[in-house]
């Protein structure tokens, strides 16, 4: 999967739309107990999310691959072309 478009939300979920018209959310909650993600905790820095297309990353240094959110997101529905 690739990311097309990648929007934080409140209470630390991503809105994802995939390249293939999937999209849908992804909870980052369960992350922020790791240290790497701890200055996420920090809503203001969870939203500084850089979208790299196969990975998501963060000013912090914490980073998701494409791989990881296709495994755990919640799809939604996916767009007619």
């Amino acid at each position: 999967m690739k990311i097309a478009v990648l929007s934080p939300q409140p209470n630390w979920v991503l809105s994802i739309i995939a390249d293939d018209g999937r999209f849908g959310n992804f909870d980052v909650s369960p992350y922020l107990e790791y240290e790497a993600f701890e200055p996420l905790r920090d809503y203001n820095e969870f939203q500084k999310v850089f979208n790299g297309g196969y990975f998501i990353e963060w000013d912090c240094g914490a980073d998701l691959s494409a791989d990881t959110i296709e495994a755990r997101w919640q799809v939604m529905g996916k767009s007619v072309q």
